[in-house]
């Protein structure tokens, strides 16, 4: 089946369009090239269950607000599906409007927490030194060590409490059966949810209809082979979610044809693999030398941070799968080689 949308028609700030039986699609803005986040509330017997919160903006909070005055029974859960802004960045207020209890994986919790304090290889001193080693300038790194993470202003306060949700678990909503589905390579533990019941699949980030979601490495996890990891988790997806299934994605449109848009990403991280790849032929090269054969377009500081761990989670795929060596300069620099070339040469 290839991919079509059924419902075009967009939310208006405060309303909510009913996607299927008892599950709602709302739209939030952000303040980002990538503008806007899909939330989801789902009717939960006499009250209801919102996945995803979007970005703490007075805006955003207006319009939460007149979503919840137009409910007719009480918000008793919350569930977010990983710890970035854009999900998390409102639970702690949505949980003292409403006194839901909030649901997520582990990973996602402690990582939130974890880069919300600067530890444990989280944070912007870290990211930064982690870029110098991959040969990105000091006029850049200068902006990231200035500009810092972030993501205390994205996140202006977290929870200290949550339910946690495994790999596999099914959660009842209404009566019925949501399966957790945990995904690795955009985040560390991102759930998605499938309903079999109502054939739908709210996918978070792992399963976009027009983009493919950002796949970066961290400082805290050096030879992380996020790529795979990603690819591997759509491979999953797409063996045991049916292909009639309506996708809910958090960016873009709700849409059918979860096998050809797997396909579809599979080709396109498999054309910039080869480019990456073709590009380490004759000299050794860092990430940041590479930033321009990923992105064929001028970054700003914000969108450098995301190229930087995309570039360097494929650099890492490719090496793990021996297609690249690795070695490191006399300035410290990590350069990748074309394994064949390097072979020749002996």
């Amino acid at each position: 089946m290839s991919q079509r949308y059924p419902h075009a028609q967009l939310p208006l700030a405060g309303e909510r369009i009913e996607v299927a039986p008892g599950v709602f699609w709302l739209r939030m803005p952000l303040p980002f090239q990538l503008d806007h986040i899909n939330l989801w509330l789902l009717r939960d017997g006499d009250g209801w269950t919102i996945i995803d919160t979007g970005f703490p903006d007075d805006g955003v909070r207006a319009s939460w607000r007149q979503v919840i005055a137009g409910l007719d029974g009480p918000v008793r859960r919350l569930i977010v599906t990983h710890f970035h802004p854009d999900h998390l960045g409102l639970a702690t207020w949505l949980q003292e409007e409403t006194g839901a209890e909030l649901s997520m994986t582990s990973g996602e919790f402690l990582t939130a927490h974890a880069v919300w304090h600067e530890v444990g290889g989280h944070g912007a001193r870290f990211m930064v030194e982690q870029f110098r080693q991959h040969g990105l300038d000091e006029e850049r790194l200068a902006k990231f060590a200035q500009r810092g993470s972030g993501y205390r202003k994205a996140v202006p306060a977290l929870p200290e409490h949550y339910r946690r949700l495994l790999d596999g678990e099914v959660v009842l909503v209404d009566g019925k059966g949501w399966q957790i589905m945990v995904g690795h390579g955009h985040a560390p533990e991102h759930i998605s949810l499938y309903c079999a019941e109502l054939g739908v699949l709210i996918s978070g980030d792992m399963l976009l209809p027009k983009i493919s979601t950002n796949i970066s490495v961290f400082a805290a996890t050096p030879d992380a082979d996020a790529l795979r990891w990603y690819l591997d988790s759509l491979d999953q997806l797409n063996r045991e979610i049916p292909d009639e299934t309506l996708v809910l994605p958090s960016h873009g449109l709700p849409f059918f044809g979860v096998a050809a848009r797997v396909q579809a990403l599979h080709a396109h991280h498999a054309e910039r693999l080869r480019a990456l790849e073709d590009s380490c032929q004759d000299a050794p090269q860092s990430a940041a030398g590479l930033l321009d054969v990923l992105f064929q377009r001028a970054l700003d500081t914000h969108q450098t941070m995301f190229a930087m761990g995309e570039a360097i989670a494929h650099l890492n795929y490719l090496e793990q799968a021996g297609r690249l060596s690795r070695s490191v300069d006399a300035d410290g620099a990590i350069r990748y080689l074309r394994l064949q070339q390097q072979t020749a040469a002996h």
